[in-house]
């Protein structure tokens, strides 16, 4: 279940991710399977070659993008997404989030 975003950042997100960009949307999420996890990234391409480079240059496996066209993505949780966030500049999620 996804929670915490609003209408206009959706909007913006999946704009960057239609014109090929990296993009990034962080919200709240509760998933049983994760327990303990309570945010969740969605970094998004639709360029899925410059997706998966962004994946392996951040230590990522691009075998787990989600290819949901036309929002391909993938799911950072855990503690790579504090540090990715910070190695982006995504200072406004981190701090909206509390995941400083």
């Amino acid at each position: 279940m996804a929670f915490g975003v609003k209408r206009e950042e959706l909007n913006r997100w999946k704009q960057a991710v239609l014109d090929g960009e990296i993009a990034f949307l962080t919200h709240y999420w509760l998933d049983p399977r994760f327990p303990g996890i309570t945010t969740v990234t969605k970094v998004g391409c639709s360029d899925l070659g410059r997706l998966a480079d962004w994946c392996r240059d951040n230590g990522l496996p691009p075998q787990h993008i989600h290819n949901r066209p036309p929002f391909p993505h993938f799911d950072l949780i855990g503690s790579k997404q504090p540090e990715i966030l910070k190695l982006e500049g995504q200072w406004d999620q981190l701090r909206r989030f509390k995941l400083l």
